[in-house]
């Protein structure tokens, strides 16, 4: 995605989490994935980190959807108000 490095922090929620993790142990579609929509830099998931509650998650779905991403949204809604964050300027969701 073109939105790489434009420190936008996005982030999903608990339950999108949940698939993230599964689909990253599933390591060569999620390495096939990063070359495809990150010109082959990997993607990092930071899952220690503290969830917050900013409105994050729907941003990010937004952003998702924006770029031509089919987005699940009962799947994001749920979360809506709450947000697995990344560190502060990195890509990592």
């Amino acid at each position: 995605m073109e939105k790489w490095g434009q420190n936008l922090e996005m982030c999903c929620g608990r339950l999108v989490d949940m698939a993230v993790h599964a689909f990253i142990l599933d390591t060569r579609n999620y390495r096939l994935l990063c070359e495809r929509h990150f010109g082959g830099k990997f993607l990092e998931h930071i899952p220690e980190i503290e969830f917050k509650y900013d409105g994050s998650v729907e941003r990010t779905a937004r952003i998702i959807a924006d770029n031509g991403f089919a987005v699940d949204w009962p799947l994001w809604e749920r979360d809506y108000a709450k947000c697995g964050p990344c560190r502060p300027g990195e890509n990592c969701h």
